[in-house]
């Protein structure tokens, strides 16, 4: 497990790229993260008095911070704003004078009631990169509601084909998986933008939402949708396309195999000693093994069932079977495969020391992005920024004087080396 602080150069691709993140809660930031993993200056601008609202998304915390918000923001550089006076709108017009990104997840027509729309930062700066991200996207029926991982899942068919059977009740997938898509899909668009201008000089707005995140992880089950008129159901860890894709139920725990393919299927019939369902005209082939899924699950069950997944395993994986346990989290974070591609390492955080986080899951040989730095507090860089951007002392107590902005005053740990 390796610590990563400040200290460390910044490097990665975006090495030099300015990002101002007006973004909170989880979609914004994990578009944010993205830049700032890969070597991009981001610069998160809180709102007062309350900040990001991960803040105050507690149990858990580590210290006096929420565990959510060190995960979501560590790599950025922290400054507090309140957008509402003159002082803060004077701030911010400076700041995004010398970037080249400005990410936003307001409410939509809040950015353009506080005078920083796009169509107003185009006119004034036409190279800037403008991302924004909603629950529904600026077109459309929809474009006024606010948006929320919950209800994309629900709209977007995903709850209606997640869970145990196709007569349950609907079911949410664990993670917030239209926040995290739309995040991802909001950094892959403003590189796209990025590369543009590079080419041409011009800025653009780029956006996405929820409801599209949501609606492009279901291209399984739109295709069959598409194709047969037919809404997919529920079918618990099954495939809907392919079989045995699934889990199954050891005598001590439960493992997944992929057993799809015809090779694959055969190979895994040979691990099971159960070679004798390959002549079976339920499941000579892939169709077959999909029209019959209940008994092909049943009788693979029974013979899962006979031995440890430990053996199943090593049987499985002896043969080349696609196949894995099914971790729970701390056993997914404690794998070996996850501390050998260094997906999760310790930042050294300003006032708790050194911090656990998920690492950079995009590795790149010649400019590889780091874990640099913890999540800010609330106003750590402040003052910090303000200078780099033209402010003197004079200026910066005047703001504060005024409500515009707030510093804090960090008690900083000692780096560990």
């Amino acid at each position: 497990m390796s610590l990563h602080d400040e200290t460390t150069p910044r490097s990665g691709p975006l090495a030099g790229l300015k990002v101002i993140d007006l973004t909170h809660v989880m979609a914004g930031p994990t578009c944010t993260l993205m830049l700032a993993d890969m070597g991009a200056d981001v610069i998160k601008i809180e709102k007062w008095p309350n900040g990001d609202d991960t803040r105050h998304s507690v149990p858990p915390k580590i210290g006096d911070e929420a565990a959510s918000f060190l995960m979501m923001n560590r790599n950025k550089r922290g400054i507090v704003l309140d957008l509402k006076t003159a002082g803060g709108k004077e701030v911010l017009r400076q700041l995004i004078a010398g970037a080249d990104v400005l990410v936003e997840n307001f409410a939509p027509g809040a950015m353009e009631r506080l005078g920083f729309g796009y169509q107003e930062l185009h006119r004034d700066f036409p190279a800037l990169i403008y991302c924004s991200l909603s629950g529904f996207g600026r077109t459309g029926p929809y474009k006024h509601r606010r948006g929320f991982d919950l209800v994309a899942q629900a709209m977007s068919g995903i709850m209606s084909f997640t869970g145990e059977r196709p007569d349950g009740p609907p079911v949410k997938c664990g993670p917030p998986l239209s926040d995290i898509t739309a995040g991802l899909l909001a950094s892959m668009g403003i590189l796209a933008a990025y590369s543009h201008r590079l080419k041409t000089g011009e800025g653009q707005w780029v956006e996405t939402s929820l409801y599209e995140a949501a609606l492009v992880q279901t291209y399984w089950q739109s295709t069959i949708a598409l194709a047969s008129n037919v809404a997919p159901r529920a079918m618990g860890s099954a495939h809907p396309l392919n079989a045995p894709y699934q889990a199954f139920e050891a005598s001590d725990g439960w493992l997944v195999v992929g057993g799809a393919n015809k090779k694959h299927w055969l190979l895994m019939l040979e691990a099971l000693g159960a070679l004798e369902l390959a002549s079976d005209p339920r499941f000579v082939n892939g169709s077959d093994r999909m029209a019959n899924l209940k008994e092909l699950e049943a009788e693979l069950s029974r013979r899962f069932r006979t031995q440890t997944r430990a053996h199943w395993l090593a049987a499985l994986d002896e043969k080349g079977v696609p196949c894995g346990p099914v971790h729970d989290m701390l056993e997914a974070l404690n794998d070996p495969q996850t501390l050998a591609r260094d997906m999760v390492v310790e930042v050294e955080h300003s006032t708790l020391g050194p911090v656990k986080t998920i690492g950079l899951p995009v590795k790149f040989s010649a400019t590889p992005g780091k874990v640099r730095s913890g999540a800010p507090v609330y106003g750590e860089h402040t003052r910090e920024v303000l200078r780099e951007h033209g402010f003197d002392q004079t200026a910066i107590d005047a703001f504060e004087r005024e409500g515009a902005i707030v510093a804090a005053s960090v008690d900083r740990k000692e780096q560990v080396a």
